[in-house]
């Protein structure tokens, strides 16, 4: 082996809570984790301004501010916790090699996956400048919906996702504004159907977003056209959904781990972090397209680092496998 190819017993692929609990579960299990840290060090919470729905916070706490407490703690137990990402992959032989930032390679006994998934946005600059502000533009009304408690929001989609969150909005907001590109849903007809029952909800089929308007910090409304008419008109708002899909950032796993259509990672046995290459496990949104919460991608973290560990001691009758502790 040469000098410059590092030896690693557990490799974790992206921070994030899914990442940084992995991290504290593998170190506390003497598995001496090596963490990239990714594009985005501390994954998409570090754009969310406030969590109110992570227990243990009862008086809130920042995305960026709760991904920091995370890493401290990972690394109190000696998680090494690095800068950069894995720009490559070779999972077809016994021994898992990546390559960092395209250079350094690194072989390792057990790799936990935890790049999460990037939630689509329109694109506009405007959009991109309240995200950026934290100012009322979100892909996730279960994270921030509660923030619009008796306002008026807009958000945009038209598939089941869509459908769902402007329906838990509904039960928030005092009004909701479903902005739908085409004349009909993308979502199933039971799905579609709740929300066109639903008193507050207002649809706007064949509309699309021209502009996020704000004074500069916050939003105030959004500027709409009619693909059709070609109307322009402006509605009152102070947040901004948008729920138009998430791709997983799974791309360099393609040629070795199973996906679905979308790009998820499929768990080889349901209810594990396991994937179809032995050794190699995934947690949080990488597989997650359901809930997509902090909570459960935490939850995850845990269980591919427990997963790693007796995947270690199954390989190394010397490696004995910790019994799990809450303190």
């Amino acid at each position: 082996m040469s000098d410059t190819i590092e030896r690693v017993k557990c490799l974790i692929i992206g921070s994030g809570p899914a990442g940084y609990t992995a991290a504290i579960y593998a170190a506390r299990a003497n598995m001496a984790p090596v963490l990239y840290q990714g594009e985005q060090p501390g994954g998409q919470l570090t754009t969310t301004n406030d969590v109110e729905n992570f227990p243990g916070y009862p008086d809130g706490i920042t995305g960026p501010e709760m991904m920091i407490q995370l890493q401290k703690q990972a690394e109190r137990f000696g998680t090494d916790v690095r800068h950069g990402w894995i720009t490559k992959v070779d999972f077809s032989g016994p021994i898992h090699k990546v390559w960092v930032n395209g250079e350094k390679e690194i072989h390792a006994d057990t790799i936990i996956i935890s790049t999460g998934a990037s939630a689509k946005y329109l694109g506009l600059p405007s959009e991109q400048k309240y995200l950026q502000l934290g100012g009322g533009v979100s892909a996730c009304a279960v994270c921030d919906g509660f923030f619009y408690r008796n306002q008026e929001t807009v958000i945009v989609g038209a598939g089941d996702s869509a459908c769902e969150e402007a329906h838990y909005l509904s039960k928030l907001c005092k009004k909701v504004t479903m902005l739908v590109r085409r004349d009909e849903f993308r979502a199933s007809k039971i799905m579609a159907e709740r929300v066109k029952n639903t008193e507050n909800i207002e649809i706007l089929y064949n509309t699309e977003t021209e502009e996020v308007l704000g004074d500069g910090q916050v939003v105030t409304g959004v500027k709409v056209r009619n693909n059709v008419t070609g109307d322009i008109h402006e509605i009152p708002a102070t947040g901004f959904f948008v729920a138009i899909g998430h791709k997983p950032n799974t791309d360099i796993f393609k040629d070795y781990l199973d996906l679905d259509e979308t790009g998820y990672i499929i768990n080889a046995q349901p209810g594990t972090s396991k994937t179809n290459v032995e050794g190699v496990f995934v947690s949080g949104d990488a597989a997650d397209h359901v809930y997509r919460q902090a909570i459960t991608a935490a939850g995850t973290g845990c269980m591919a680092a427990l997963d790693a560990e007796r995947y270690l001691a199954a390989k190394d009758a010397t490696f004995e496998v910790s019994t799990p502790t809450y303190n």
